[in-house]
This record gives structure tokens, sequence and C-alpha cells, in this order.
């Protein structure tokens, strides 16, 4: 499956759904986050969406992976170890998993973001023994579902409302 998100700093904020307050505040008004999944669970990544955060300073570890790619306004990240990061619109980043630091942020800012599931030992034995395991159950049972035809995989594409049609 494949996914655009077309122009996602024109993405009107009322297309993003409301996240609520930052869950560690460290300045008051806490900053309020918006966002759209655009990927939940598939196999190697956790989610993948849109982000978008308020002014305001909190402080946040990233248990997983995390690829961002900030689309407006800029941030400051203070890692709990090393030198802060300025992060302005254009900016690409990745944090390892277990990044944890204080985040100051100045003006709004909006991110696309790919959080990746890299599973433990435990997990892939468990995904692998499902995979093994269904097709050895589902075909004891009668199915009532016609039988899929293979065909080239399809592509989604999500466009903003406000995204010229004329532009590739």
């Amino acid at each position: 499956m494949t996914i655009l998100i077309a122009k996602a700093a024109a993405i009107p904020k009322d297309g993003l759904e409301e996240l609520g307050p930052v869950k560690k505040p460290l300045s008051w008004p806490a900053a309020l986050l918006v966002g759209k999944k655009y990927i939940d669970e598939a196999p190697g990544i956790d989610s993948m969406g849109i982000w978008e955060c308020s002014p305001g300073r909190w402080q946040r570890t990233i248990m997983q992976e995390e690829f961002a790619h900030f689309v407006t306004g800029s941030a400051r990240f203070i890692p709990a170890e090393g030198e802060p990061i300025d992060i302005r619109a254009g900016d690409t980043i990745w944090f390892p998993a277990n990044s944890s630091g204080v985040w100051e942020i100045k003006e709004n800012v909006r991110k696309v973001y790919v959080i990746i599931d890299r599973p433990n030992f435990w997990r892939r034995l468990k995904m692998s023994l499902k995979m093994i395991l269904e097709p050895l159950f589902a075909s004891s049972s009668p199915s009532t579902q016609p039988a899929a035809t293979a065909g080239p995989e399809r592509a989604l594409v999500w466009r903003s409302a406000q995204a010229d049609p004329q532009q590739p």
C-alpha cells in the first residue's frame, strides 16, 4: 500500500483530529496536539501521519524509533544527553528508540512522521506463529467470501481539500 500525503502543510487544522494536551507539560497552558493517522499498526510501522503542536514546553520520551519531516513552524528538542537540536520547517530528523528530553515549541509546528516498529524476539515469534497457524484454522472452516483474485497492488492517495488538482 502506498500513501501520499499531498501538501501536508496546507491541510487545514480542522481537517485534523484533536488529540488533547501534551502528557507532561512544563509550561502553562499546556501545549495542545492535533493530528491524523494514515497508518496504524502495519508490519514494521507502529503509525504514520501528521502531528501538530501549539506553543509550549514539555517532557517527552520517544519509546520507538521515529522519522519525521517538519513542514511548518520551528521547535527545539533538548535531549536528556547531548546538545539542543533546533528544528525548522523543511528539516528531517530521525530519533532512536527511547529518546528523551524536553520539547520547546515557540510557534505551531507540524510534522509528517513514521513511528518504526522493530519487534523484539518474543513479538516476532508470536507473529510468526500467527502466520503459520491462521491459514490452518482458516482452511478448516467453510468460506463465505469469494476468493480474491491476484492483481496489482493499489495505491492509496490522500490529498488535502486545498491541493491544486493541476499539480502532480
